[in-house]
């Protein structure tokens, strides 16, 4: 069913499509041997052929198309025996050649699709038109002069992907999702690391509203979205202010706008070029791209087990909910540390001690699960001192903020704090009959019907025991004293 906005003379149904610029995980450029490391000091990572000096020829980065073809096959994606490089000619200070070295009739990477997931379980495919790749231009900074700007080349030339979806998505919720799930692909591929905030990853997201049933409205191009966050609320105010136009009379602009993060508006940036304004045309130095189908074929057979392959086995093999398969998939080195504690052990155990107790801390430390303190294989000897009821779950939450902050193992800390869990029956059976002689009027009131006060006698047994006895025991010994 398609996300409609109610406006003052009716639904209004928004389509969108995405353009995401990727830059490609590499050590050189596309067309250069530069450097391609982050946050160098300005111009320092420029050769001659990102500055477009006379004469100087790009050269293809064979490594660059192989991280493009592992991206499409990723996507589900065409690859294309045969691609194009163009010149994509507009001029701007950050740009040196006058033109861009990029694909538009004939790109490297066909149609294709990937499924994002909704809430309450729905699950939506979307199209990919295609990936191509280009070369980035510089950066333009106006912030380190009241009257000047300034323009650092490093960025100049670095390999992107631009991956184009069909217009599939219909609510800001969907396009998050959209943009999570591509970014989550990408990083199990290691073709792009997705870290948006240093702009390796930037999402230009087109937007038009209709009448449900109508043709497709005029689009804005909201450009270089850098967030999650700013998505949702770019499209958010975009789709509130075209709706606002139209029910006023007025008419959508074909346009290029900004979103402005410190006002919560998009703003206007420029008319919507068309392809014509470019003036593509072949690259003059670059000869057609031509792939042999055993070396996509190659490539194939490297692949990963991608997120939703990862997703459904946990399902099925390990019986776990979407929702939980959903957030221990969300990153490679968390599937992979909760397949190491599910080994051998209860994986719904697993599960729940990975994403409630651990990724809980973790974020609240704001750690990454590379740096946690506490492993896998500690993690999973904690589950196994439950299992074997040497602690309870109760007494396994205790132990484990002492993991997080000491390193040591849960073992060692149960030695040293005396936390084992009372399993000797009699020695229970004796705390249980001391508590019920003290407490002959609740025994008489649960005896007359109030059940509730089973858990009053419960919590009596834990406290005289300091949390050690195992419960199962308490409640079952408790179970046969009280009804007898």
């Amino acid at each position: 069913m398609a996300y409609l906005t109610q406006g003052e003379t009716g639904e209004w149904e928004t389509v969108i499509g995405m353009e995401i610029h990727a830059q490609i995980t590499a050590n050189s450029k596309l067309f250069s041997g530069a450097s391609t490391l982050f946050g160098a000091e300005p111009n320092t990572q420029v050769s001659i052929v990102d500055a477009a000096m006379p004469g100087m020829l790009p050269v293809l980065n064979a490594y660059c198309v192989e991280q493009a073809v592992r991206t499409g096959l990723g996507l589900n994606a065409k690859i294309n025996h045969t691609s194009v490089f163009e010149r994509k000619n507009y001029f701007y200070p950050d740009l040196p050649q006058g033109y861009q070295i990029s694909q538009f009739l004939h790109p490297i990477v066909g149609e294709g699709r990937i499924e994002i997931d909704l809430e309450g379980g729905k699950v939506k495919e979307i199209g990919i038109t295609r990936l191509h790749l280009e070369q980035d231009a510089g950066k333009s900074v106006h912030d380190l002069h009241p009257s000047k700007s300034f323009v650092d080349l490093n960025r100049s030339g670095c390999a992107l992907m631009e991956i184009v979806s069909e217009p599939d998505i219909n609510s800001p919720e969907e396009a998050v999702a959209y943009l999570s799930k591509l970014r989550m692909i990408l990083r199990y591929l290691g073709t792009c690391d997705g870290n948006m905030e240093e702009g390796s990853m930037r999402a230009d997201v087109n937007i038009s509203v209709r009448k449900p049933g109508d043709g497709l409205g005029t689009r804005a191009e909201i450009k270089n979205v850098n967030s999650l966050k700013a998505v949702q609320q770019a499209i958010d105010y975009e789709v509130a202010r075209q709706i606002e136009i139209i029910e006023g009379g007025g008419k959508i602009v074909q346009e290029t706008r900004l979103w402005d993060p410190n006002k919560g508006v998009t703003r206007s940036m420029r008319s919507k070029e068309e392809a014509h304004d470019y003036r593509y045309f072949p690259d003059p130095d670059l000869l057609p791209l031509h792939i042999q189908a055993d070396w996509i074929a190659g490539i194939k057979e490297t692949l990963p087990e991608l997120p939703d392959q990862k997703k459904h086995r946990f399902i099925g093999e390990y019986g776990l909910s979407p929702y939980d398969a959903g957030v221990l998939i969300a990153e490679r080195n968390r599937a992979a540390f909760f397949e190491a504690v599910a080994k051998g052990r209860d994986p719904k155990l697993a599960a729940n001690w990975v994403i409630n107790e651990l990724l809980g801390i973790l974020n609240k430390n704001a750690t990454a699960l590379d740096d946690s303190p506490i492993s896998a294989a500690q993690l999973g000897a904690l589950i196994d001192l439950i299992a074997d009821n040497t602690i309870s779950g109760k007494i396994a939450k205790d132990v484990f903020p002492l993991m997080y902050e000491t390193g040591k193992d849960a073992g060692q800390i149960v030695e040293e704090k005396g936390l084992k869990q009372v399993t000797d029956t009699g020695a229970i059976e004796a705390v249980i009959d001391s508590i019920i002689a003290a407490n002959p009027d609740n025994v008489a009131a649960y005896r007359g019907g109030k059940d509730k006060l089973f858990g009053f006698f419960v919590g009596q047994v834990m406290k005289e025991t300091q949390g050690k006895a195992n419960p199962a025991a308490v409640n079952d010994l408790l179970k046969k004293k009280l009804d007898a």
